[in-house]
């Protein structure tokens, strides 16, 4: 008897929904769980239903719109290498060669301090 497989060909791929990637979906999440404390706190603080539902509504589009830009500019991994790059200094000063000259001495000395 011959037997059938499935082939799953999607096991490398990222998680993707409706043209979002890896991070985005969480970031989306974790700002619409956000939304509805700040729906519930404002519901409770009571400005009636006139003022509050633009306002979510409004941060919820903005929300909506951000996730989804940052998403097809960047894509999976883009966002963290973007911020990884703007955290490296432009230049690195050094004002003496002390921390270089000392380095090899100080080398010789970790040597010494092992191999007691």
């Amino acid at each position: 008897m011959a037997s059938i497989y499935n082939i799953n060909k999607g096991v490398s791929k990222p998680i993707e929904f409706r043209g979002l990637k890896g991070q985005y979906i969480a970031w989306l999440a974790i700002g619409l769980v956000l939304l509805l404390i700040a729906f519930a706190v404002l519901y409770l603080l009571g400005p009636g239903l006139v003022v509050i539902l633009p306002v979510i509504l409004g941060l919820g589009s903005l929300l909506f719109f951000t996730v989804f830009r940052l998403s097809h500019r960047f894509g999976e991994h883009g966002l963290m290498k973007f911020m990884a790059k703007r955290g490296l200094p432009k230049s690195l000063i050094f004002r003496s060669r002390r921390l270089f000259t000392g380095l090899k001495s100080s080398a010789i000395h970790l040597d010494k301090k092992k191999s007691w």
